[in-house]
């Protein structure tokens, strides 16, 4: 979107200075060597250059959408990323902790006597 919108301003401000370099006469207009049918007077030309204005400020506005998107993407992205590095301490802290408990309770297991196994009667 950012490139799309860059194209169009440039487009814009190459046919505005096309425009002001090819009109040397008073109504005539021209652009890249080729005179623009249909315009006969001033107001013309200064409609013609507000359409340009348009065109270029368009494009100058969907640059800088785009490239506040692709800053909202990014900062979205990041926060991501650090919540599951978070998320990734926390469950290695759990799983350290856990095998804690677990040795200490085999640890605790090794110190008592075997407890002799019942024998269930058959019925």
């Amino acid at each position: 979107m950012i490139f799309l919108g860059l194209i169009v301003a440039l487009a814009a401000a190459v046919a505005g200075v096309a425009v002001v370099l090819d009109n040397t006469g008073d109504v005539q207009m021209s652009m890249f060597g080729e005179q623009i049918p249909g315009i006969t007077q001033q107001w013309h030309v200064f409609m013609a250059g507000a359409v340009v204005a348009v065109v270029f400020m368009s494009g100058v506005m969907v640059a800088a959408l785009g490239f506040r998107r692709a800053m909202n993407v990014r900062r979205e992205l990041r926060d991501l990323r650090d919540e599951h590095e978070e998320s990734l301490q926390t469950l290695e802290m759990e799983r350290r902790r856990l095998q804690q408990a677990l040795a200490q309770a085999r640890r605790g297991m090794d110190d008592q006597p075997p407890v002799p196994a019942q024998r269930v009667a058959p019925n």
